[in-house]
């Protein structure tokens, strides 16, 4: 059976947990592919509010299976402290939880690196969410790194000792103060550890190939977005991670022809954390009115989300590199009380109009070009069928589809779960 692919479409934050925590219901299993306590996937339902990092969003569902792949980078501080919040929750996790023995650990000593090498830039630093996720990464693709799998390994310790030695020698490198007390991150660190040791260990693209052979259904669950990608995103303002659909077979051990249906999600306007270009910024009344309307505040950093208009440039691009199927788009509510929107349809780049992505997006070099469209005044978020939508909505949700020849299929009018609208 077809693995189906959950994505987002812009610089991340577009909603995807909410998506998969509605659509878990279809599915078996729901697997992450890539990135790891980096990601923050805020679910709403029953009044209450759930941040997950690295656990699949599917883990409120009784009858699904949670699968952490082999493309994520797993912080066992971080998860352990996810998992402290299932059992406050009576959620039983031990039956639906399962890990890559493949997947990378992130040691203390990769957060102490990632601060380190993001206070040397200055002010030419990536905006990192400083969790160790590029230096995990780095040992990996260098052929340093110690995974899950590891820790069943009578010399797991001395691999660590090794390991993190190795990276204290190289903190002095980028000559910066860091003060830190490792005896104290390693105490919570090992302690973390034996709550892993403890789940369900597999090896999971044998795992996901059976249970393709048994008819079961699976949904990929992705992290960030696709223009984070560290391929195809605004680099170097990237993850360390493929964002993309092609991130899923490497991440899961999954067959490109293997992949189904992909739903791209995005947001009816665009927002981004940290540094780097972003051609729609709003540095105006729009802007601050989206970000509070829209509490547009990372789920993982707390750092304020810059907002702006959608961009339909770099949207067409992200659903051609991923081969979207279908669209979600998120947080139409937020843009009720706007006379006008905007939507940015193309950009005058070096002296020329273009349509799609350069390589280079930095604002001296381009500039958006605009199409205005009416806005609408009433609240959407008591809504739950297309035909009680505004016409200026449908309006713009036609123009969108016509642009992108892609089917909008659901459109999101709150944060909770049943503010969901199906197409």
């Amino acid at each position: 059976m077809a693995v189906d692919l959950l994505l987002g479409l812009q610089w991340g934050d577009e909603g995807k947990g909410k998506i998969v925590d509605v659509l878990t219901s279809k599915y078996n299993i729901i697997a992450r592919f890539q990135g790891g306590p980096n990601a923050g996937h805020t679910l709403v339902f029953n009044g209450k509010k759930h941040v997950l990092h690295t656990i699949p969003s599917g883990i409120f569902h009784d009858n699904a299976i949670n699968l952490v792949g082999n493309g994520v980078v797993i912080d066992p501080v971080i998860f352990k402290k996810e998992l402290d919040k299932l059992e406050e929750q009576q959620i039983d996790y031990r039956k639906s939880l399962l890990i890559s023995r493949k997947a990378h650990i992130i040691l203390p000593t990769h957060r102490l690196l990632d601060a380190a090498s993001e206070a040397s830039k200055g002010k030419a630093k990536i905006g990192s969410t400083l969790k160790g996720i590029g230096p995990t990464y780095m040992d990996k693709t260098g052929r340093n790194g110690l995974r899950i799998g590891d820790l069943e390994l009578s010399d797991w310790k001395e691999r660590y000792r090794s390991l993190a030695d190795k990276h204290e020698s190289m903190i002095s490198y980028y000559g910066v103060e860091l003060e830190y007390d490792l005896n104290e991150l390693e105490t919570e660190f090992f302690k973390a550890v034996e709550v892993l040791k403890s789940l369900q260990l597999i090896d999971s693209e044998e795992y996901i190939h059976q249970a393709q052979k048994a008819g079961k259904s699976i949904l990929a669950e992705g992290a960030q977005g696709s223009l984070l990608d560290i391929d195809f995103g605004t680099y170097p303002f990237v993850t360390s991670s493929n964002t993309t659909a092609a991130g899923a077979c490497t991440g899961l051990g999954v067959a490109p022809n293997q992949i189904g249906d992909v739903f791209g999600i995005f947001k009816a306007y665009t927002t981004r954390v940290g540094s780097g270009p972003f051609p729609t910024e709003l540095f105006d009344e729009d802007g601050e009115t989206m970000s509070r309307v829209g509490n547009e505040f990372g789920a993982t950093t707390g750092r304020a989300r810059r907002c702006g208009w959608l961009d339909l440039v770099a949207l067409k691009y992200a659903c051609q590199v991923n081969g979207v199927t279908q669209l979600m788009m998120m947080k139409g509510d937020v843009l009720s009380g706007f006379k006008t929107l905007k939507v940015c349809t193309a950009y005058k780049y070096k002296g020329e109009t273009i349509t799609h992505l350069p390589y280079n997006i930095e604002p001296e070099n381009l500039e958006p070009v605009y199409t205005e469209f009416n806005g609408w005044n009433e609240d959407l978020t008591e809504m739950s069928e297309s035909a009680q939508l505004p016409k200026a909505l449908n309006d713009y949700i036609a123009f969108l589809e016509k642009e992108l020849e892609i089917p909008i299929t659901i459109v999101s009018v709150g944060p909770d779960r049943k503010q969901t609208i199906f197409r």
